[in-house]
């Protein structure tokens, strides 16, 4: 069983020597996460158009079915697939699509599933760029007419991948399913102005020694450091991929290589409008983490919260007053490091179509930030469960009485607040109806830039009109995406958003 397993590119050569000895190469490639009989019913029709079947399995780190998801590793499915007896080989492939592999094995067919015959269907939109493979080698794509069944549905429906309460969640949300990529289209349509600080999130991957031989400090080795853009900046990258056009108003402090750093990460629709402050640096927050369990030791924030000076201060009024009413959704995240004054966050309230605002409490600006600052108009406010009981002083009572209570002080709309693995609560101001979305993380690596990821996607979704739960869900699985990676190092990929979306709804 485990030699049909081709585990290195040099064994590749075995499916030469069967190719120039005149057998017919026949490629196929899914995750086939749960085996089915549809899947069965696939090789060997598969296996009609050849006499040798390969069938390439994706690795578990390129899996974009939703959280939980592969159910069963790479090796687990690698070995029952080659238990099968219409299988010849199989392939774990090392890469994300199977286009490097069709190149290297020049396989005479290359097979897929009736629905791959639609190539719109195709989220991924990788199928074009298979055929185009497949055809470079000499070879030809072929379709099978098997049995439909969706490993998917029998997953969400029989294995424990969703709780009680996410698949409760998630029926309410199956009345959508054939919309979905309507609406990521819709998200395309928006013109968005991002307002905040832009932040360096600077990681020192280390090895922990142990404690001081002199003093009671913990003695740390630095093996290799890594920055990555955070703050309002990280919001703009993620919605990018979104939405056809974004304005980025920010400021940063003198240092060249600070812009330079940024620019490089911006994408070509990140239309960024910078104010370069030479009082004060750009904020760069340092995170000293243990390589192995990325568990972070300590932080050190290089951050001068004075406000700007005046003059800086007004052409950050005017670049806003320039773009504000030319965009349909407005987002500010506020980290209260003194770049937005009440003046600003006033006019921001009066002119903003749609004005979705993040005001974080953190370390730096507890017990002198606040969440009010934007009252006075305000369609989506979203802080964290801490952050609202800090602005409400109050830390035992329920947390929807304080959500009630927040939002009739305040002119907000709509009130988000996420709560790590509880998931996240929406109120509506106007309906006083609550909404609810279970967490969806599964793989929890860094926590860092999951709210930002949250705050994107909820306030596209929600200035797009869709419904809240709809919103909720949409924010609360990028912010599972997020949580994957270090930092703001991964953007939330729309393809690979869109595709969890519709195997978990299944």
């Amino acid at each position: 069983m485990k030699n049909k397993i081709i585990k290195k590119e040099k064994d590749y050569i075995k499916i030469k020597k069967l190719k120039q000895n005149g057998k017919r190469i026949v490629l196929c490639h899914g995750v086939f996460d749960v085996v089915h009989y549809g899947h069965i019913s696939h090789f060997i029709a598969s296996r009609k158009f050849g006499e040798i079947l390969i069938v390439s399995i994706t690795d578990d780190k390129f899996v974009n079915k939703g959280p939980g998801r592969p159910v069963f590793s790479s090796k687990i499915r690698a070995e029952f697939l080659s238990s099968l007896s219409c299988v010849d080989y199989v392939i774990i492939n090392s890469s994300k699509t199977s286009i490097d592999l069709i190149k290297k094995l020049k396989p005479n067919f290359y097979s897929k599933g009736a629905d791959y015959k639609d190539n719109k269907k195709d989220i991924t939109r990788e199928i074009k760029n298979e055929i185009r493979a497949i055809k470079n080698v000499g070879g030809k794509i072929v379709y099978t007419d098997e049995f439909s069944s969706s490993s998917s549905k029998l997953i969400n429906s029989y294995l424990d991948v969703l709780n009680p309460d996410q698949k409760i969640f998630i029926n309410k949300l199956k009345k959508y399913s054939s919309n979905f990529s309507e609406y990521f289209q819709k998200f395309r349509k928006l013109n968005v102005l991002v307002i905040g600080e832009t932040i360096i999130d600077h990681y020192f991957f280390c090895d922990i020694l142990g404690k001081s031989g002199k003093d009671p400090i913990l003695a740390i080795k630095e093996n290799f450091d890594q920055k990555y853009v955070g703050g309002s900046a990280s919001i703009a990258i993620n919605l990018s991929k979104f939405c056809k056009k974004i304005n980025f108003v920010t400021a940063i402090g003198s240092n060249k290589e600070d812009l330079k750093f940024l620019k490089s990460k911006l994408t070509k629709n990140v239309n960024l409008q910078n104010i370069i402050d030479h009082q004060k640096p750009t904020i760069t927050k340092k995170r000293f983490v243990d390589e192995i369990s990325n568990t972070k030791l300590l932080s050190v924030y290089n951050i001068e919260d004075s406000y700007m000076s005046m003059k800086n201060r007004q052409k950050l009024f005017n670049l806003i007053k320039k773009n504000i009413k030319k965009n349909d959704l407005v987002i500010v995240s506020d980290y209260g490091h003194g770049l937005i004054d009440s003046k600003i966050a006033d006019y921001i309230c009066k002119n903003a179509k749609f004005l979705a605002v993040n005001a974080q409490i953190n370390a730096a600006n507890r017990g002198y930030h606040s969440l009010t600052n934007y009252r006075k108009k305000n369609n989506l406010i979203i802080v964290n469960e801490n952050e609202l009981r800090h602005e409400m002083r109050d830390s035992r009572s329920d947390i929807k009485i304080l959500m009630k209570k927040f939002s009739k002080m305040n002119n907000f709309k709509d009130l988000i607040i996420t709560r790590g693995s509880m998931g996240a609560i929406l109120y509506n101001r106007n309906s006083k109806k609550f909404f609810t979305s279970e967490a969806f993380a599964k793989k929890i690596v860094d926590k860092i830039g999951s709210g930002d990821s949250m705050l994107a996607l909820s306030s596209i979704s929600l200035a797009s009109g869709l419904d809240k739960n709809l919103s909720l869900f949409f924010g609360s699985l990028a912010a599972a995406q997020s949580v994957e990676s270090i930092g703001n190092s991964v953007a939330t990929d729309p393809i690979k958003l869109e595709k969890s979306i519709n195997h978990i709804v299944k």
